[in-house]
């Protein structure tokens, strides 16, 4: 390959200038395909671009090289690119997601990130047998997940919040803290007799300049956003160009100053802006993901198709077993210390362990760098070390995209990780309880509570909260009422919790809405709207009945998730329709069976030969882990 002077424009290969615009024009037309192919399929579109980079790359169609653009434009394109990825992922990043796990957040964006970085680079020192700097390098690059791969996997795989919160925190601070080691590693490599705690010091320098960058530029746009009111007031339009040209602003001015300080500029606006209640949030929100689409597609081809096969290839089994060590190693063990003592489910921790793909920051940052060293060749770093970072990178993002990123979905079915959503209004006595019981079965329970202090107290006991009124659209759309399955008014309030139900019944497509009646005469106004209805009154001498003539079954319900479990589907799968209870009582696991079955609103303990019909409702009994496999072979698509 020719090599060019870092900076400079060689010439296109034979292309004019209006054939590079119908290349740009190309690449973002598969980067769009490529977005709806993922969003069909239900996995991240970083496979499809990385596909699709392939395809036209030098070892495809040869459409796209790095004579295209060349390496001074690219590492400017790329940068700018990033800088608008990393502040989009920022802005969505709210205080109050940083709440619901804030303990695992903060130990896999300090501890996680340390065991990754540095197992990473002894992996790739020892396996591959390169100088320690280029090792060290790589892990640093490998530090980060990405907000470019872990966003779209959480879309198609909706686990608990306190799961989302952890993973996006740490793939959106891990860019960034990744990128400026990586720059830090890079810059002092060619030194001579270099001082450890140089880049200690080297890397507090840029995290300081580009925060103080990113608070200065977030200060300035809240002020004119927020403060200033001018004649003609703020458009959308206004304020969403604004809000992007200072994020680029931004980027640039810290970059000047200190060289991939830009990055954390950028990600601190955005964090500031995010939670500032700018003006037209949700316009500006659509604008920068539009914009992020386009970005990231021309990124993400554009530096995949400047993979060098052959690179991969020489690799061989060395490079295979870092990729095994990075993911199968050091990301369980520190997701496992990471989520320690919190809520996580073992299957969680699992989850989060085996979904960490790489994205956007290591191929830029390890394009960018092996260019660079392909181009200076100083010594102990050169074009041997540039190839092997890009490689490693590559490799790692290539396989764990695939196979962790596309096969997301189907990890969390296995390790049972999507729950069902519910939302409780009321966080007193019988909305804590009742979100303690639906927790320990594994459900993504959120409560919406007005007092802060009550918010308060059920937060610091593990609880998902959202502070606001719970008759308000936004706090309930803010909670997530839109994917909600159940959504449960339990206030002490009756005029509340009418209202809670009226809103979900008109507002969103709920399909259980079940409210608590504090007073036995209001119970039939529930009744008229279509609500179901819990009354204190009747629940209370339900279960003192049950205790005085059935005090086993009484204990047992009260256990229920625990020792043993009741479940009921519908049935809305065409193969169980027409078979006998007794035929599919065979089918279930041992330790359940089917007690009850519900047709038409009447329930009866079925007949052994009894037929099931479509839309009946089957309930299982039996020992909790039993019933959930039951569940899951009798409804596979729930």
């Amino acid at each position: 390959m020719t090599q060019y002077p870092l900076g400079t424009l060689p010439p296109l290969a034979g292309a004019a200038g209006s054939n590079t615009l119908i290349i740009v024009a190309m690449i973002l037309g598969l980067g769009v395909t490529a977005q709806v192919l993922a969003d069909k399929f239900r996995v991240p579109s970083v496979l499809f671009l990385i596909l699709a980079g392939v395809a036209v790359g030098p070892k495809g169609l040869s459409i796209v090289t790095i004579e295209t653009f060349g390496a001074g434009p690219l590492t400017t394109i790329v940068g700018l690119s990033v800088a608008i990825i990393v502040f989009e992922g920022a802005f969505h990043l709210k205080i109050q997601k940083l709440e619901e796990a804030p303990s695992a957040a903060i130990r896999l964006i300090t501890i996680g990130a340390l065991i990754s970085f540095l197992g990473t680079t002894i992996a790739v020192r020892y396996l591959l047998g390169v100088e320690w700097g280029i090792a060290a390098l790589v892990g640093s690059l490998l530090v980060a997940t990405g907000p470019t791969v872990i966003t779209p996997i959480l879309a198609v795989v909706p686990v608990r919040d306190r799961v989302a919160a952890a993973l996006e925190t740490e793939g959106i601070v891990n860019d960034v803290s990744a990128a400026i080691l990586a720059a830090v590693i890079f810059k002092l490599l060619a030194a001579q007799e270099v001082n450890p705690t140089d880049y200690l010091v080297e890397f507090v320098i840029r995290m300081s300049v580009g925060v103080f960058i990113g608070l200065i530029t977030a200060s300035v746009l809240w002020f004119l956003l927020v403060r200033l009111d001018l004649p003609t007031g703020w458009t959308p339009q206004n304020v969403r160009l604004m809000t992007l040209a200072g994020a680029i602003l931004a980027f640039a001015l810290a970059d000047t100053i200190r060289t991939e300080s830009g990055v954390a500029a950028v990600a601190t606006a955005g964090l500031v802006l995010g939670n500032a209640n700018l003006p037209y949030e949700d316009k500006i929100e659509e604008f920068k993901g539009d914009v992020t689409i386009i970005v990231l597609s021309f990124v993400f081809i554009a530096l995949a198709a400047l993979i060098e096969f052959d690179t991969l290839i020489d690799l061989g089994i060395p490079g295979l077993l870092v990729v095994a060590v990075v993911a199968l190693v050091l990301r369980p063990a520190l997701v496992f210390i990471s989520a320690r003592g919190g809520r996580f489910t073992r299957g969680e921790k699992l989850f989060m362990s085996f979904v960490g793909p790489r994205g956007i920051i290591p191929a830029a940052v390890a394009t960018l760098f092996a260019i660079q060293l392909q181009n200076e060749n100083t010594p102990p770093v050169n074009v041997v070390g540039g190839e092997i970072l890009a490689g490693t990178v590559f490799l790692v993002i290539l396989l764990t995209v695939v196979f962790e990123g596309g096969f997301a979905r189907q990890i969390a079915e296995k390790l049972r990780v999507i729950p069902m959503r519910v939302l409780i209004i009321g966080g007193g006595r019988v909305g804590n309880e009742l979100a303690e019981r639906l927790e320990e079965r594994g459900e993504n329970v959120v409560i919406i509570e007005e007092d802060e202090q009550v918010a308060n107290e059920l937060r610091s006991s593990g609880f998902t909260v959202r502070v606001g009124d719970g008759t308000d659209t936004e706090v309930l759309l803010q909670a997530g009422a839109e994917n909600a399955k159940t959504i449960v008014a339990a206030t002490g309030d009756d005029d509340t919790n009418l209202l809670v139900a009226q809103l979900a019944k008109s507002k969103f497509d709920v399909a259980k809405i079940i409210t608590r009646v504090n007073e036995p005469e209001n119970r039939e106004a529930f009744e008229e709207l279509g609500i179901e209805t819990i009354s204190e009154t009747d629940s209370t001498a339900w279960a003192i009945d049950n205790l005085i003539e059935r005090p086993g079954l009484s204990r047992w319900m009260t256990e229920l998730g625990r020792t043993g479990d009741v479940q009921e589907i519908e049935v809305t799968d065409e193969s169980l329709v027409d078979k006998t209870i007794n035929e599919l009582n065979d089918q279930l696991p041992s330790g359940c069976m089917i007690a009850l079955v519900t047709r038409d609103k009447e329930n009866t303990v079925p007949d052994p030969d009894l037929q099931v019909e479509y839309g009946d409702h089957l309930t299982v009994l039996g020992q909790t882990q039993a019933v959930k496999d039951a569940i899951k072979q009798l409804h596979p698509h729930d």
